[in-house]
């Protein structure tokens, strides 16, 4: 997944990210209805969004417990939590040029009763020297740090 990056077009954002969780909702809808089953819902990527911001206030529920998804679902299509919020808060940065350094990047899941993130991938701390100077660079290829979540899945 990838949103606008523009922040003058923080709007558009929003638009995007509304649209995305629709459709997700469609999908899950889809596959529940074909394959009789509830599926879990995990969606990753660069959102272009800073931990709260619109769009991140929005893609998240206030509260990652079962207790509020009911109450979340009468405002989006579906809730969503952040894996690395729910561990140990977002990373202090997934983005590292010499003119932007904040956390962009973001794995989210439906809270369920049958998933939950039990392991992040470990980011370098600002003065790491594999990111001093920005990205990206001969350690990380990319101007995004890549992230992971280790999840546990049980049936029903």
């Amino acid at each position: 997944m990838f949103l606008l990056q523009d922040p003058e077009w923080a709007d558009v954002k929003l638009a995007q990210a509304k649209y995305l969780l629709s459709r997700l909702a469609q999908f899950k809808t889809l596959v529940s209805n074909r394959l009789e089953c509830t599926p879990l819902v995990i969606v990753a990527g660069d959102f272009n969004s800073t931990p709260g911001d619109k769009v991140y206030k929005y893609l998240i529920s206030s509260s990652c417990s079962l207790a509020q998804v009911v109450e979340c679902l009468e405002d989006k299509p579906i809730p969503l939590c952040s894996a690395y919020a729910s561990m140990k808060g977002e990373p202090t940065f997934t983005s590292c040029t010499p003119g932007f350094t904040d956390t962009l990047d973001y794995i989210f899941f439906s809270p369920t009763d049958n998933i939950r993130p039990v392991s992040v991938l470990e980011l370098p701390e600002p003065d790491s020297p594999d990111v001093v100077g920005g990205l990206p660079n001969s350690c990380h290829p990319s101007d995004h740090l890549p992230i992971g979540v280790g999840f546990e899945i049980t049936g029903e």
